[in-house]
């Protein structure tokens, strides 16, 4: 079996019971830097010894299926240096490959970055998507914030803090100066801080320098408010499909911008 326990991602006081207790009974420990594991285990005053494998971005491919052969045979811890394995660090090939093997893969749940930070952020939090880290590249970063411009979920990323400045000012420039963010850094830590404004003033003020773990949270797209007699005309072929006329309605209304009320007495206006 593989098990993927989340680490603390600041804070050690985090670290679940369960989190303990599986270092604690581990045999062998899959992990993305030996080290970082090593102190983590004295931290939490853990006195056991397991067998430890690096497990990392350079080798998780190539590791993947001599671990899914291991885990057959024994139970496999696998951890990252903060957070859940597998999101935005090493893991996802692993669990891919145990799926299609028929290994069973289980998980220690824990601190998350991008929940804490979506979480913090004043934002709507009812419909996000996290997209990873931002392209270096400004060119390549720009094309990713123009595609992501128009997305209407709240987006959480991960952030450098040497190129935060550069994708605030991007931000701006390709989702609109005024499109509400929050720049969340050393969460759970000693100085953790929650940076709330417009595109433009957080990117100016990140040009100041900041320093530590960031996540930036960024406001979905307000839904592009459309024609009136476009609405009725969408809503009308929903009806035409089966759809109840309220429902055809919210639905429509809710993709556009366009008011309920409005909207549903004009599609029965149309129908009579």
């Amino acid at each position: 079996m593989i098990i993927l326990a989340a680490t603390p991602i600041g804070n050690l006081g985090d670290a679940s019971r369960r989190l303990v207790e599986a270092l604690q009974n581990a045999e062998v420990i899959a992990a993305e830097d030996t080290r970082t594991t090593i102190q983590l285990l004295r931290a939490l005053g853990v006195e056991s010894r397991p067998r430890l494998i690096a497990l990392h971005e350079h080798n998780e491919d190539a590791k993947a299926d001599e671990l899914v052969e291991l885990a057959r045979e024994r139970d496999l811890l696998v951890l990252t240096d903060a957070g859940m394995p597998a999101i935005s660090d090493p893991g996802f090939p692993l669990v891919a490959a145990a799926a299609a093997a028929g290994i069973t893969v289980t998980a220690l749940p824990g601190p998350s970055a991008v929940l804490t930070a979506l979480a913090l952020s004043g934002l709507p939090t009812d419909r996000f998507c996290f997209e990873g880290f931002l392209p270096r590249k400004q060119g390549e970063r720009r094309s990713a914030l123009e595609a992501l411009a128009a997305e209407q979920r709240t987006l959480v990323f991960f952030e450098s803090p040497h190129r935060l400045a550069e994708s605030l000012a991007d931000l701006a420039l390709t989702m609109g100066a005024e499109r509400r963010v929050a720049v969340c850094r050393e969460l759970t830590k000693l100085h953790e801080e929650v940076r709330r404004g417009t595109a433009s003033e957080l990117a100016a003020w990140a040009e100041g320098g900041v320093r530590g773990e960031i996540c930036v949270v960024v406001e979905g797209a307000q839904p592009a408010v459309a024609d009136l007699a476009e609405g009725v005309r969408r809503a009308l072929s929903l009806i035409a499909g089966g759809a109840r006329t309220k429902d055809a309605a919210a639905e429509i209304a809710d993709a556009t911008g366009l008011s309920k009320r409005e909207l549903y007495q004009a599609v029965l206006d149309a129908r009579s």
